[in-house]
Parts: C-alpha cells; structure tokens; sequence
C-alpha cells in the first residue's frame, strides 16, 4: 500500500516536497517511482529510484526535481524546485518489484497546482 502526500498549490518557481509512505507488501527491494497526469492529458513518467539509489528522471524535470528513499522507513520523496505552470498534476508514487517492468502497486495521488 502507497499513501502520498505533500501537494498543494505554489507559484511558479516555487518548491515542494512529495512523500509516498509505503507498507505491506512493498519492500525496500522494489524500485519505487513517481507518476503525473495533467488535466486531459495521459499519465507520464517523472522519475524512478531503486534501492541501490540509482535514479532515472524525466527530461521535463532532470535538474529541478530530486527523488530519493529512506530505505529504513520504507518512503520515497520527491523534491520539486523551480516549479512551473505545466508541472501541474496529480503526481503518483508507485512501487515494482526490481525484475519486473510493470508498476504494481500504486499510491491515491497528491495534487500539485503551480500558478503562473
């Protein structure tokens, strides 16, 4: 089970800090990421972290936001700086197991809104 959190509303250049809190079947093996969608648009991929800490991000966010994990409370984070208008979204955490390709587990979703 995925719970985050952290959302809210901000003005551009402004900054955030997403939390996903992570229990039950996830575990510190599991390659975490975090997911948006805007508003009529499909769900994309924002960045990813394993547990060894290595990271893929996005080329819209590479350089603004920075995931990490605390592999000890079982939470990933998702600091996000220089916000801008078309970061707005419901920004997702989700969690695999590190042999698989497919995201099985899946948070509620935070709300971030970013005005210009």
């Amino acid at each position: 089970q995925l719970q985050a959190s952290g959302g809210g509303l901000v003005q551009a250049g402004g900054s955030l800090r997403l939390s996903c809190a992570a229990s039950g079947r996830t575990s510190s093996t599991y390659v975490m990421g975090w997911f948006r969608q805007a508003p009529g648009k499909e769900r994309e991929f924002v960045a990813d972290i394993m547990s060894g800490a290595r990271t893929t991000y996005a080329s819209s966010v590479k350089g603004r936001f920075t995931i990490s994990r605390d592999n000890a409370d079982n939470t990933m984070y998702l600091q996000m700086n220089d916000l801008k208008p078309e970061d707005t979204a419901v920004y997702y955490c989700a969690a695999r197991p590190y042999y698989s390709q497919s995201y099985a587990y899946w948070g509620q979703g935070t709300e971030v809104t970013v005005s210009s």
